[in-house]
């Protein structure tokens, strides 16, 4: 498959390409926020598109929750040391341990939400004015919302109705002391348009996102990995099944799908007939009707 036989893919490519050089021209201090999973890996191999022959000119910033899936981290150090790109990691446990952060307590807690409070204090200390994320607008209602050049006051906030507007393809990246923007390159994109083209750049991937073995916990309709920072509650039991996963986060909100997609072109075709999001299988987004939403107004990705 080569990304020639795709003229829109091209389109698509050419579009994130220069909103990158933008963010670039008009910024300082940007980065790139890295979680390892697919969207923040094609946000990398399209700014070395951008950029080539030189190397990205700003850093990956990956904030850890410390309930990453192995394979993840693995995955993304190999790739930063092939590409020969900065990362700098943040992590969720030094907000807890300063106090900046509180761990949730009952049966299922995460970490997930807390990742906000440890990205605004490192977007803060690296003085980073433009964070370029992987979100799309095809993911979920709230990130439909979003422009490419997404403005944060200076508490790091996102107000959907104070955003500015974007003819002709002109971005606007005026803003007052303390302010940021978030950067979104690939918001026209869809999981179907990432999956074509990381087949036509054959763009590697960790192996979590192909059909594997893996032991799950079934709770409340998703799959969860079973594991040292998942376990069985009262009433729940470990099962061994062949899954996948759509979308990587922190093991305690990511599900998994029963899947024997275990190719690009098997990955392509489920996703093609799929009757739910990517996103159905996050239970961060189930918690309310507005969960993402919420989150985004108090500075999340």
């Amino acid at each position: 498959m080569k990304l020639k036989q795709f003229a829109h893919l091209a389109l698509l490519e050419s579009e994130a390409i220069y909103v990158m050089r933008e963010v670039t021209a008009q910024f300082e201090r940007p980065a790139l926020l890295f979680s390892g999973g697919k969207d923040s890996i094609l946000l990398a191999h399209l700014a070395r598109k951008a950029f080539y022959p030189g190397r990205i000119p700003f850093p990956l910033l990956h904030i850890d929750t410390g309930h990453n899936f192995v394979e993840t981290l693995t995955f993304r150090d190999e790739l930063v040391e092939q590409i020969g790109a900065r990362l700098i990691v943040r992590y969720v446990q030094d907000s807890i341990d300063q106090g900046r952060a509180v761990e949730e307590s009952g049966p299922n807690p995460s970490r997930n939400g807390l990742q906000t409070i440890t990205l605004l204090d490192a977007l803060t200390e690296l003085k980073v004015d433009a964070a370029m994320g992987g979100a799309r607008r095809d993911e979920e209602k709230a990130r439909a919302k979003e422009r490419f050049f997404s403005h944060r006051d200076r508490f790091g906030q996102w107000d959907p109705k104070n955003q500015r507007p974007e003819l002709w393809n002109l971005y606007n990246g005026r803003k007052h002391m303390g302010e940021h923007f978030r950067v979104f390159p690939i918001s026209n994109w869809t999981e179907l348009d990432v999956w074509q083209y990381i087949a036509a750049e054959e763009v590697p991937l960790p192996n979590l996102y192909f059909s594997h073995r893996r032991d799950i916990i079934r709770r409340e309709g998703m799959l969860l990995a079973a594991g040292e920072v998942v376990t069985a509650q009262p009433g729940e039991m470990v099962e061994s099944r062949i899954v996948r996963f759509r979308t990587i986060g922190d093991m305690t909100c990511t599900g998994a799908v029963e899947s024997r997609a275990a190719t690009l072109d098997e990955i392509i075709q489920e996703v093609a007939s799929a009757r739910v999001t990517e996103r159905g299988g996050r239970a961060d987004d189930r918690r309310s009707e507005a969960a993402m939403e919420d989150r985004k107004r108090q500075g999340y990705f």
